[in-house]
């Protein structure tokens, strides 16, 4: 580990926290979803405003001012990934971490299809195919299982949006998801201590632990943002492209092998063709992009 980029081991470090994240979700499951994610919200905001003023990024306020009409476009990126994480941490408590796991793993796949569609990108023949392979394992679960991968499709469709628009932002990684946090602060708030007043809440009802991990998670959150933040600005996007994995992958085993949840032939007829999908896409990329350097 000493010899590794720097880059390369705070990226790895960022998928594999987002890639364990379940095991903290179900720590606290016995809180509805709706509450940990208000928690999330407001502690997000607290965690990297304490961040902001170690770093004495005192400039911030001052780029809000520069660019006002962006703030109301992090409301956009804001409802994005609330929805997102509201998604995840039910899924992942009500045992469907695979189901969570499908949705990382064709988030890259969603992600080229929505550069074609709106940032005009053409796609090459091989995400033709990766495409294509995608579509069919997701066909062959729908009429499989007889429903629709909803969970699945929500994720990857609201983090493939909210990258869509973040690519379009002003602001880094830090002081975009704190504009966002601010929008989500004051809804999650007034839920908290609305939950307070009527008596339903579930912090500082429950044991001190659950207690400590609900505030805990605005560390949780943007923890793996950050090192993320770091290694992408000193690493390829192949090397991303590819590190990526790492974070559904574990989901995926977690789901499997310490939850138990059911992954019977049908399942992994219709996951190995996604996984050629991705194979397909990945290989596909390292080979234009070594070609590009050319």
């Amino acid at each position: 580990m000493n010899h590794l980029h720097p880059g390369v081991l705070s990226t790895i470090l960022a998928y594999t926290i987002w890639g364990l994240l379940p095991i903290y979700w179900k720590a606290i499951e016995a809180v509805p979803a709706l509450e940990i994610l208000c928690h999330r919200m407001t502690w997000s905001l607290v965690f990297l405003l304490v961040l902001l003023i170690l770093q004495r990024r005192w400039n911030l306020l001052q780029e809000v001012k520069n660019h006002p009409k962006h703030l109301f476009y992090f409301l956009g990126t804001a409802s994005l990934l609330s929805l997102n994480w509201y998604t995840y941490i039910w899924a992942v408590n009500s045992g469907y971490i695979i189901e969570s796991s499908l949705g990382y793993f064709i988030n890259p796949l969603i992600t080229i299809i929505l550069g074609m569609l709106f940032l005009r990108e053409r796609l090459r023949r091989g995400q033709w195919i990766a495409v294509g392979f995608a579509f069919i394992g997701v066909a062959y679960l729908t009429l499989s299982y007889g429903y629709f991968p909803w969970i699945a499709l929500t994720l990857a469709l609201t983090f493939g949006a909210y990258g869509l628009l973040r690519k379009t932002g002003v602001f880094n990684s830090l002081d975009g998801l704190t504009l966002e946090t601010l929008w989500l602060f004051l809804p999650a708030l007034f839920y908290l201590l609305y939950l307070e007043s009527n008596g339903s809440s579930s912090f500082g009802h429950v044991p001190w632990q659950t207690n400590l991990l609900l505030a805990a998670t605005g560390a949780a959150t943007a923890t793996p943002l950050l090192f993320f933040a770091y290694g992408a600005q000193r690493v390829s996007m192949a090397t991303l492209g590819v590190l990526h994995y790492i974070a559904p992958t574990l989901q995926f085993l977690l789901g499997v092998f310490v939850y138990r949840e059911p992954f019977d032939v049908t399942r992994l007829l219709g996951f190995s063709a996604i996984w050629l999908a991705l194979l397909i896409y990945t290989i596909e990329s390292l080979f234009w992009l070594k070609k590009q350097s050319r």
